[in-house]
């Protein structure tokens, strides 16, 4: 199972490239690599949802490529810094761990019975 949460947690990081890259990119190269981390988030994530609750795997993987891209821009490409997007991300990141602490005593318990 923690093989699983390692892939959706990759591919959260190719959401971030990819989301990035159809923002920034302007050759045939870096739209290579953007299509590249299309085609590996959709399947890393298609992968872990074999395995693990779609709609929190969803959830997850939406949570870390939106965090990962407001701070991503932030950092690298000079996007203003706002306390109100920062705790935002903090709320979003809350609810998101909420949600695999939740659904992984929810697959415990069900394993049980």
């Amino acid at each position: 199972m923690k093989r699983d949460w390692g892939l959706v947690g990759i591919a959260g990081i190719f959401e971030i490239g990819w989301v990035i890259g159809l923002k920034h990119a302007s050759d045939v190269l870096s739209w290579g690599g953007t299509a590249v981390c299309i085609v590996m988030s959709m399947y890393l994530l298609i992968l872990s949802g074999r395995r693990l609750p779609i709609g929190t795997v969803y959830a997850v993987f939406t949570g870390i490529g939106t965090a990962g891209t407001v701070i991503a821009e932030m950092v690298l490409f000079g996007e203003p810094f706002r306390w109100v997007k920062l705790m935002l991300i903090l709320l979003l990141l809350v609810g998101v761990v909420g949600l695999k602490m939740v659904t992984d005593g929810e697959s415990q318990q069900e394993g049980r019975a």
